[in-house]
């Protein structure tokens, strides 16, 4: 199994104004990717999750590609 991104980081918080970080764990068709293929554990996808979907509201990364 992968190691966890962020815990290798020393990532405490997952910011969501940080858009190209979060860029990484979204999909082609905007879509979160499955913490199986990003190896991401439970504790910072719960986070992940939060950031994205805030940054989707707040207009730095689409809802959906055209």
């Amino acid at each position: 199994m992968k190691q966890c991104f962020f815990c290798s980081q020393n990532v405490k918080v997952i910011d969501y104004k940080d858009a190209d970080l979060l860029k990484r764990f979204v999909s082609s068709q905007a879509k979160i990717i499955n913490p199986k293929h990003t190896g991401v554990c439970a504790k910072h996808q719960r986070q992940l999750s939060q950031a994205i979907k805030r940054a989707r509201i707040m207009g730095f990364l689409p809802f959906v590609k055209k």
